[in-house]
């Protein structure tokens, strides 16, 4: 069993750490807000720290789950980040989503101090956490992958190793691309059954049997027809993930003209108050334009 720390227990965190402890590893906890590492501490085996650097301090592995590129250098990098407490020869893995330029940035300073280094961000969303079976994508050098990969089992069902530090960063981003523009396509198809007075229940029953099958498909449009989106991955992290897409397409010279407008038509969501529902509410967005239109007597 191994000593690890594991840094951010928010909505993925919490769940991805408490796999770890109930695996039987030693875990070690950190969270900006100390309260969700007691509540932590109420339902897993473990210790908790006040600072990224204690955490980590005698960890073989360091994980981290936090929210962004500033976030992942204020508990790497900054005053009592985790850097500061990790000896040599041990490895940290962020499972942050953040831009593939900060994933090299680190791991030449973790390198420095002879740390390894990799990005690993994961697709499955909160259920995925929670039920251990979230798809992990990874960039990093093959030895540190194979020393990571028990570890990371215990609360994934795909791990994959594709290139170089940031290649994990790089595979999220097409990740979020391909999710834009299929939940995208499904908010108009549910749009149009309705609009053509079909029931959007017996549509997807029939269609989802077929080529047009998705996850978002099998799993939201319910919802989607209720009008339910407190719940899921927020449309606040999905600007958030597009904007790192749409950054490194400038620089790398993708095309992406579906991605950019699925990302301001979520912007439109946010203006309706929706920055805290669920991605797959461009369905609202659809609702509200076609009422907006509709003649009033």
């Amino acid at each position: 069993m191994a000593t690890v720390a594991f840094i951010g227990l928010g909505v993925m965190g919490f769940p991805m750490a408490g796999f770890l402890a109930r695996a039987g590893h030693q875990v070690r906890v950190y969270n900006r807000t100390a309260s969700r590492a007691r509540d932590w501490l109420q339902e897993y085996a473990g210790e908790a720290f006040a600072t990224p650097q204690e955490a980590a301090s005698g960890a073989e592995v360091v994980f981290a789950c936090v929210g962004n590129d500033d976030d992942l250098r204020q508990v790497t990098v900054g005053e009592q980040g985790a850097f500061a407490g990790m000896r040599a020869g041990t490895l940290f893995v962020d499972h942050t989503t953040a831009s593939a330029n900060v994933a090299r940035e680190l791991a030449q300073v973790a390198a420095s101090q002879q740390v390894a280094f990799l990005d690993a961000p994961v697709s499955g969303g909160q259920a995925g956490a929670e039920n251990g079976a979230l798809t992990v994508m990874v960039g990093g050098e093959q030895a540190d992958f194979e020393r990571a990969r028990p570890l990371i089992d215990c609360y994934a069902r795909a791990v994959n190793l594709l290139g170089p530090v940031g290649s994990g960063q790089l595979c999220k981003m097409v990740n979020q691309i391909c999710i834009a523009g299929v939940v995208q396509g499904l908010a108009e198809g549910l749009h149009f059954a309705r609009a053509a007075g079909l029931d959007g229940e017996q549509v997807v029953e029939v269609i989802s049997k077929g080529a047009a099958q998705s996850w978002q498909m099998e799993n939201r449009y319910k919802t989607m027809l209720a009008g339910e989106y407190e719940h899921g991955f927020a449309v606040d992290w999905m600007r958030k993930d597009l904007g790192i897409v749409l950054d490194e397409a400038q620089r790398n010279g993708a095309l992406l003209p579906v991605t950019a407008l699925v990302d301001q038509f979520y912007s439109e969501v946010q203006a309706l108050g929706g920055a805290r529902w669920d991605t797959s509410s461009l369905f609202a967005r659809l609702t509200n334009l076609r009422d907006f239109d509709s003649p009033r007597d």
